[in-house]
């Protein structure tokens, strides 16, 4: 017969198995610290010693990395989904943007629409409370806030698309947007009129969520992306006319 005495599982696997799963479903984030050792063997119910083991084995498989007085943090590289080589050629070509647009555009879509279907009450107060503060710092006129409202907005509506291999994507993706590999965000929220239509985009996108409209949530979340790419098409061009204007100064000053 094809069974086998079950086993009694050590308690420091039962441990790397509960931080496994907070990592794969992106609760416990890359460069985020866990709590202290005392601090985290009690909320888990087990001895230090069991904890110590359980981090050990999580730090040799590289989910987790130890600094020197400073404690425990999860991995930096975990959602690391590019290397620095292909990194170098992406921030040298405009045809990496344009094709990082594109691929954002279909991955919002369904994140959108999956958010607006499946997220849980939990998850749209969360989008719903980033849009709202976006909107205070979009009174205050600090574009470097809203860049970085902007992106935990997105990452937001993705993480309540409950897709565990979209969330890891997109936050590769998002990763690179925030090291300014392709451009840089807050030069599109320095705009004013650009400002007013992204943040009434994403009013739509939010309340096409909170309405639990799949449909409408994929075609704001996507509207958007157009609109970003036009802003990028525009601002590309605008370089390359300066270049060309900067040429033809240097040609007339010589030439008298």
């Amino acid at each position: 017969m094809p069974f086998q005495r079950i086993q009694p599982e050590k308690l420091s696997q039962s441990v790397v198995r509960q931080i496994e799963l907070l990592l794969l479903r992106g609760v416990l984030r890359p460069g985020e610290r866990l709590p202290a050792e005392r601090d985290l063997a009690e909320r888990l119910g087990v001895s230090r010693p069991s904890l110590r083991d359980a981090l050990a084995e999580l730090q040799l498989r590289g989910l987790l990395e130890s600094r020197a007085g400073a404690g425990v943090f999860v991995a930096e590289l975990l959602d690391s989904a590019f290397s620095d080589s292909l990194v170098r050629l992406f921030a040298e070509h405009d045809e990496a943007l344009f094709d990082y647009i594109s691929f954002r555009r279909d991955m919002e879509g369904m994140s959108a629409e999956r958010a607006a279907r499946l997220g849980s009450d939990t998850d749209l107060k969360v989008i719903d409370t980033l849009y709202h503060r976006m909107e205070a710092a979009h009174q205050k006129r600090d574009p470097s806030e809203e860049a970085q409202l902007d992106a935990e907005f997105h990452l937001s509506i993705v993480e309540a698309s409950h897709n565990i291999i979209m969330l890891h994507m997109m936050r590769a993706m998002f990763d690179l947007l925030h090291k300014g590999v392709f451009y840089n965000r807050q030069m599109i929220f320095r705009q004013r009129a650009t400002r007013s239509d992204l943040l009434a985009q994403h009013k739509a996108i939010n309340a096409a969520i909170q309405a639990r409209d799949p449909i409408e949530a994929h075609a704001a979340a996507t509207a958007h992306l157009d609109f970003v790419e036009r802003i990028m098409n525009d601002h590309k061009r605008s370089e390359h006319n300066e270049a060309i204007a900067r040429l033809r100064f240097e040609h007339t000053k010589e030439s008298t």
